[in-house]
């Protein structure tokens, strides 16, 4: 997948992948989620970080669906650098969201809660919990 990439990738200039990234991230229908994808598994072999895996988990569940996401975001549950990071469950909880299990979901985000730092993200992620508990008519995504 990163071969098409190679060549403007393996320079010591690291911070033109996130940018790439960045500028590929655009909202709505047209975003290339495969080639973030390709630029994500570039990135992780050059930082080797969990952080980077996390995201490129996200993308991997726009590219291919929640349930390929959450395949990977499982494979981080045991990573000692993302025990006490709030995204890990919260993006757990989204993709279980998505796909309907929905208790589930309320316990990633009531987890990602407690681990939240700031208000704002605590009361959003709260806000996430309460709802997976509605019947799906009343439910909003945030997809």
């Amino acid at each position: 997948m990163v071969d098409a990439f190679a060549p403007s990738l393996t320079s010591p200039n690291t911070t033109k992948l996130p940018v790439s990234i960045s500028s590929e991230s655009v909202v709505g229908d047209d975003t290339d989620w495969k080639k973030i994808v390709a630029l994500c598994d570039a990135l992780v072999e050059i930082t080797h970080s969990p952080v980077v895996e996390l995201n490129r988990a996200v993308a991997v569940s726009m590219a291919f669906g929640p349930a390929a996401g959450l395949e990977l975001v499982d494979a981080l549950i045991d990573e000692p650098l993302l025990r006490s990071y709030h995204l890990l469950p919260s993006v757990r909880g989204d993709l279980l969201m998505k796909l309907g299990r929905t208790a589930d979901a309320r316990g990633e985000f009531e987890r990602a809660a407690s681990l939240a730092q700031n208000a704002r993200e605590r009361d959003l992620l709260l806000a996430r919990a309460t709802v997976c508990g509605r019947p799906a008519n009343e439910r909003r995504t945030w997809s």
